[in-house]
């Protein structure tokens, strides 16, 4: 009985893995014949779970859509990784799971064996979390953007900008990217025929969500490349170009993708391209990195450097370089 109760579990664990399982492969899976396979499906079935087969060669089983979420099962680093990630999430950037969080955490924890409950204990125990100073949307407005994401559905929303004008806009929605601090929504801005990105808090969705579209190419294949690029130096007035003289990896240490983009030149020296609306924000940026560099553009921000240097050189001279000389 313990060995057909396992065997049930591990059918159970696989048909959750994959859509499609022909009969055969399962039955390799869990070493038994094909005859068994079905009578274990059956069993299943009498527990409550809908598992659908198809007749035929090319037949297979999979594990359908049931009026009750059936249990999951996961292994032993499964489930410590789901609980890390719901006690991150009860204080993380999304408003409204909090609780539910917390709730899913302790259902979870009640039925942890022991020595994974001491895990994740241990865990918790040795670890801060600092609050987060970037804004929070709400989960509600994420479940529905990523809804129309993958419904290909348009949507429309009132928007405010950086510089806080408001415009109402309608978009066909490609993906949903976090940056760990932020919420952006990556569309193709119908009004302005081009690719836009979006901070999700400060969009207002207005539901209800529009007409079905046809995906686009996106923009890049990598979209977290593509946003990448768009936070850290398409938003802004200014676009700089500089040569650091450090190891590429020793320089990636220190910017933050949303900050600054890294190229490796050779083992010594890298290029970043980071961008601002001010141009001594540019200079002070890349000067506390720690690193010598060459700035190459913009040109405005080789002469501010050049002239903040002169400042900087002079600020530093000796009492006595300063002072006048008696008359």
């Amino acid at each position: 009985m313990l060995e057909t109760s396992a065997r049930l579990l591990r059918l159970l664990s696989l048909l959750q893995v994959r859509r499609d399982w022909p009969g055969a492969n399962l039955a390799n899976r869990l070493g038994v014949d094909v005859r068994t396979v079905r009578r274990d499906v059956d069993k299943l079935r009498s527990l409550g779970y809908p598992v659908e087969s198809a007749p035929g060669v090319a037949g297979g089983y999979r594990l359908g859509a049931g009026a009750e979420m059936p249990p999951l099962l996961l292994d032993d680093d499964e489930a410590v990784a789901v609980a890390v990630g719901l006690g991150t999430a009860a204080g993380g950037t999304v408003s409204g799971i909090e609780e539910s969080s917390v709730r899913a955490l302790a259902k979870l924890l009640h039925v942890m064996p022991s020595r994974l409950r001491h895990r994740v204990d241990a865990l918790a125990s040795a670890t801060v979390t600092l609050a987060s100073n970037g804004p929070v949307v709400d989960a509600a407005a994420l479940t529905a953007i990523a809804g129309a994401c993958r419904a290909h559905e348009r949507l429309r929303f009132d928007y405010r900008a950086y510089d806080g004008s408001e415009s109402q806009r309608d978009a066909e929605p490609h993906r949903l990217v976090h940056t760990g601090v932020r919420w952006y929504l990556v569309a193709w801005d119908t009004a302005r025929a081009d690719w836009r990105n979006f901070r999700v808090d400060r969009m207002s969705l207005r539901p209800p969500a529009g007409p079905r579209f046809a995906p686009r190419r996106p923009p890049e294949v990598d979209i977290r490349d593509y946003l990448s690029w768009e936070v850290a130096l398409g938003q802004y007035r200014y676009q700089a170009r500089f040569t650091v003289r450090a190891p590429a990896h020793v320089v990636a240490q220190q910017v933050k993708p949303t900050a600054g983009l890294v190229e490796p030149l050779d083992e010594h020296s890298c290029t970043l391209r980071a961008g601002s609306h001010s141009l001594s924000g540019l200079a002070v940026y890349v000067s506390v990195l720690g690193f010598d560099f060459t700035v190459h553009e913009p040109p405005e921000l080789v002469e501010h450097v050049r002239l903040m240097s002169d400042r900087l050189r002079a600020a530093a001279s000796s009492p006595e370089d300063a002072a006048p000389s008696p008359g």
